[in-house]
């Protein structure tokens, strides 16, 4: 019996323990370690900070739900890998695998820009559950005495989406209370344009997105880079100080310290097709712990984003890996890595399609409709759904 081991209870971390359990059955063993013990849908995070959804309304146990499917989870932290001795540290013991998948998420190194963070800096954040909350505390207390809201991204920033959507849906609230006219919104990126996205944009994103933050009156400013915050000031590599009330700053992401050492000077682990470490061919990495190329040098530094969307297929595609290894039976060919995204705008919505992700496509698609927020919505609800009965086959 293959015994395989998973990092992370995150999407692809339970996809793919879910597909190798699927796929393996009785011929594996498989355990899961994670140091959430909860599975968290990180798209509505967005919407816990303004409220509109709870910590409840987007998370599920990850215990019952895999020790249903006859699998073992280990609710700790990772701390490290030896990979020579095919085993994961932990803080309590050692856990020996033939198979180790790597599905970690990053590392939030606010440090990397002075005064930045909700810990030991000045600035809010929306990319963990925790930190949803605080936000919500913060915006909460900003609404009995509104002023200047600075929101956006600092340099090396690789997951953009949810900025965006953070800043059309401030103006959406602050306009819905009729208290919009109070607060000016500044919105600040390294993206060498508005709707690049770490992408190299999507057909008419740039002129789509510069439309919307003029016709919402949020100013922009691209192509920049944060130098540090101080308590009421973002200030800008080219020296201009920007006052808030309020602030919102995506971080950029490094590998986490367990895996970092198999990896870039980042800590991304490096991967062929099928997400098999280049070096160690018993480990795979999937997600956003994995490496990936920008498709081009920006002047202020971009990542490429890593969806859920994306995850789940690069999931799907180690799994698969894995079990020819076990069974023999040749995999599918691997393919490109596409996406589709939905983006929340606060009284409308977004849809970007993406075959590949990046540039040149085979095809691609960037519209707009208040449609496309109830499927958002109704795509949440069937995550959570799919998950909870660990469903991995569908869609």
């Amino acid at each position: 019996m293959a015994r395989i081991v998973v990092l992370g209870g995150s999407f692809g971390g339970l996809t793919a323990a879910f597909e190798l359990k699927r796929l393996l059955g009785k011929r594996a063993d498989i355990t899961v370690i994670s140091y959430d013990e909860k599975f968290v849908f990180v798209p509505s995070l967005p919407w816990v900070a303004m409220g509109s959804r709870r910590a409840a309304d987007i998370t599920l146990p990850l215990k019952p739900i895999l020790e249903r499917k006859g699998m073992t989870f280990i609710h700790e932290a990772a701390k490290g890998i030896d990979a020579d001795a095919s085993k994961v540290v932990t803080a309590t013991k050692d856990v020996p695998y033939d198979y180790l998948v790597i599905a970690t998420g990053p590392y939030l190194p606010f440090e990397e820009v002075p005064g930045l963070g909700p810990e030991k800096g000045y600035t809010e954040c929306i990319f963990t559950l925790d930190q949803a909350e605080r936000t919500n505390k913060a915006w909460n207390k900003f609404l009995e005495n509104p002023g200047p809201v600075v929101t956006g991204s600092v340099q090396g920033v690789s997951c953009f989406g949810p900025t965006y959507e953070y800043a059309f849906e401030i103006d959406t609230e602050l306009s819905r209370r009729k208290i919009r006219h109070k607060v000016p919104i500044v919105f600040v990126t390294p993206e060498p344009y508005i709707g690049h996205f770490g992408i190299g944009g999507l057909r008419n994103s740039k002129r789509m997105m510069e439309d919307e933050f003029a016709k919402r009156d949020i100013k922009i400013i691209t192509n920049t880079a944060v130098d540090e915050i101080s308590p009421g000031e973002v200030r800008l590599k080219d020296g201009t100080k920007l006052p808030f009330k309020l602030s919102m700053l995506a971080p950029a992401m490094k590998g986490v310290a367990a895996v970092a050492h198999l990896g870039n000077p980042r800590g991304f682990i490096p991967v062929d097709a099928k997400y098999r470490h280049t070096k160690h061919k018993n480990i795979f990495c999937v997600g956003v712990a994995m490496a990936i190329a920008p498709p081009e040098q920006t002047p202020v530094p971009t990542g490429v984003p890593k969806t859920g969307y994306m995850t789940v297929k690069m999931a799907k595609v180690a799994s698969r890996a894995i079990t020819s290894d076990i069974t023999g039976v040749t995999p599918p060919e691997g393919i490109p890595i596409d996406v589709v995204c939905l983006m929340d705008m606060g009284n409308t919505a977004a849809i970007m399609k993406a075959s590949p992700v990046l540039p040149p496509r085979q095809e691609s698609e960037l519209k707009a409709g208040l449609r496309y927020r109830w499927l958002k919505i109704a795509f949440e609800r069937y995550f959570l759904w799919k998950i909870k009965r660990g469903l991995s086959s569908l869609p």
